[in-house]
Order: structure tokens, then C-alpha cells, then sequence
């Protein structure tokens, strides 16, 4: 009976306290995230690639990735699994030049469902055309249902009802993902956790490279109901949708076709939980971290074209003063 009443009060303690014992969380679905990834080249024409690289985390999760010779992006896209149907989470880009395989990659890895194949839902990141350029290669497909990362098919779609502060769950058969509106990059941005692997998927919310701020309020107001969300939970890995650092920390050059020595995609728990408060002490412009740099283009690019009218005025008012100069 002591032990009894002793486990009783421990498990009270640790529900008052907010802290969810150890053997209590949902144990996640190991996976591998082990994988050399093709680095690009300075040439592309002079080597041969697929365009599409699949790793299997497990085995039902995938990672594709579309090759740096066929864009600069180089998107991660990723494939969940159920016991009825399967989830596609970004189409990645496709450039003027190239075709990418995407269908012919992704179907051939879904299961047969009652003698037919499995229903597959697309689902996008967000609404940018890196994410979501392969869409137009599935909709030959009855089985395949593109929901199109726009505010009211997301409401159709996935059931949002108070967007962005209410969040959705997609029911795969035995597996749930939810889907939480992260918008600050991307009005229509939106962040997948799923609960058989503990991975949250943060497309390019949350990534190792550039967190590119469009609006820098809203992102935080995304980031602080994200932390909220996953503050309780398991999170095995962070997989954002690029890679743009390398080994040492450093950033890439943008459009850059060649990542030689290219870190690792995942980031951890703690980069998500760091988030807020680096945000609410942003700058407006630039802000390097170990794992990412927040940066605002468009303030950045104000800051530039006054620095340049600035200049350009300098150099009107030096000549007028020349030429009356010359006159006088």
C-alpha cells in the first residue's frame, strides 16, 4: 500500500507540475536519418544524377530530395504512410529546363490498399513554387487528392476553423499528423508534427539556412503558438525543407548549385524553444545563429535603394555645384 500511495502522489506531482512522466509518452517509430545526400557541382553538366533522391527513414517514411543540378533550392519533400492512406508533404520545384519524376517516384512506394493503391493527400509547406511546382504531375492520378496551399482549400481541405490559432489533424489510419498554421514567412505557411515518429516537419519556417521574414510579428506570434504546441511533446528531429549551411556554419551563396561539405538537415528541439526570444530581439535585418540566420529581405533591400538615392542625390547636388562653379 506505501508504494501504492507513493506512485499515487508521484503521479499527481508530476501532473500539477505539467511534467508528463517518462514511460507515459508515446513511444516514437525509430527511423534513420543517416544518408549521404548528392553535394551539386560547379558543373552540372558534367555529372549524372536522379533528379529525385529517396531515403527511406523508415519504413513507412520517406525524404525525397529534388537534386541540386535540377534547382538551387534543392527542397526536401516527405512521404508519411498509414494503415489506409498516405500523406505527401511538398512537391518541390521544378525548373524551366527540367522535368522532375516526382509521380513516378512517390506512387511506386505506396502500398496496395484493397487490391488497389493507396489514397494519397498532397499537402504543401506553404504556398511558395519551390514547394509546390510538382503538383500539375499527379492530377492524373484518381487516387491522388491535391489540397493547394490557399487560406479557403486549407479550410475545405483540412478542417481549419479559426485560422491561424486553431490547428488540424490529418488521420492517416493508425498514424495522425497534425497541421499547425505557422504564417511569417508565407501567409498560408504550416508546420506538420507526426506523432508515430516524433518528427516535425517546418518547411522553410525552421531550417539550417536563411529563416526569410516576411512579416516579423506574425512569425513570432507563429513560432510562440508552435513552441506551445510542441512544448509537451516528443520532437525526435526538426526537418525543415533546405539545407544552406555547411559543416563549418557557413551560409552558402544563393543559387549556389554546389554544397560541398553540406551539414546535416536536421535540427533539434532546442532551435524551435530559442525561436521567440531570438525573434522579439531581431534587428529587422540580419541576425546570424549557430543553426540559422533570420534575415528580412525586403527591410534590407529598403535599406539598400535609400542608401543609393542617398548617393544618387550626393552625386546630383556635386555636379550642380560643379557646373555653377564652372558658370560663375
Amino acid at each position: 500500500m506505501k508504494i501504492q500511495t507513493l506512485v499515487a502522489a508521484w503521479l499527481a506531482t508530476t501532473l500539477l507540475l505539467g511534467v508528463t512522466p517518462a514511460y507515459a509518452q508515446a513511444t516514437a517509430a525509430a527511423g534513420s536519418l543517416e544518408t549521404d545526400w548528392f553535394e551539386g557541382a560547379a558543373d552540372c553538366s558534367a555529372v549524372s544524377v536522379p533528379q529525385i533522391e529517396v531515403h527511406a527513414f523508415n519504413e513507412t517514411t520517406y525524404i525525397l530530395r529534388q537534386s541540386l543540378c535540377s534547382t538551387f533550392e534543392a527542397p526536401f519533400m516527405y512521404l508519411l504512410i498509414g494503415e489506409d492512406k498516405a500523406l505527401l508533404i511538398d512537391t518541390g520545384g521544378v525548373d524551366a529546363l527540367s522535368s522532375t519524376p516526382l509521380a513516378d517516384t512517390v506512387l511506386p512506394l505506396l502500398p496496395q490498399k484493397d487490391g488497389s493503391q493507396m489514397p494519397l493527400t498532397i499537402v504543401h509547406s506553404h504556398g511558395h513554387s519551390d514547394h509546390k511546382a510538382g503538383d500539375a504531375e499527379f492530377t492524373a492520378h484518381p487516387s491522388v487528392r491535391v489540397i493547394e496551399a490557399q487560406l479557403d482549400a486549407l479550410e475545405a481541405g483540412l478542417g481549419f476553423t479559426d485560422w491561424p490559432n486553431d490547428s488540424a489533424r490529418i488521420e492517416l489510419g493508425g498514424r495522425t499528423v497534425h497541421a499547425i498554421p505557422t504564417p511569417g514567412h508565407h501567409k498560408t505557411h504550416i508546420v506538420y508534427y507526426d506523432e508515430a515518429t516524433a518528427l516535425a516537419f517546418t518547411g522553410d519556417f525552421l531550417l539550417p539556412g536563411r529563416l526569410i521574414v516576411e512579416d516579423t510579428d506574425t512569425y513570432l506570434k507563429s513560432a510562440e503558438r508552435l513552441v506551445a504546441f510542441l512544448n509537451d511533446k516528443p520532437v525526435t528531429h526538426i526537418l525543415g525543407a533546405h539545407v544552406e549551411h555547411d559543416q563549418a556554419g557557413e551560409l552558402y551563396n544563393f543559387g549556389s548549385l554546389h554544397h560541398p561539405k553540406e551539414r546535416g538537415l536536421a535540427l533539434g528541439k532546442d532551435d524551435l524553444m530559442a525561436l521567440p526570444a531570438r525573434l522579439k530581439n531581431f534587428n529587422g535585418f540580419y541576425a546570424p545563429y549557430p543553426n540559422y540566420v533570420i534575415t528580412h529581405p525586403m527591410h534590407m533591400l529598403m535599406v539598400v535603394a535609400a542608401g543609393a538615392g542617398i548617393v544618387l542625390m550626393l552625386v546630383i547636388w556635386g555636379i550642380v555645384r560643379f557646373i555653377r562653379k564652372r558658370r560663375g
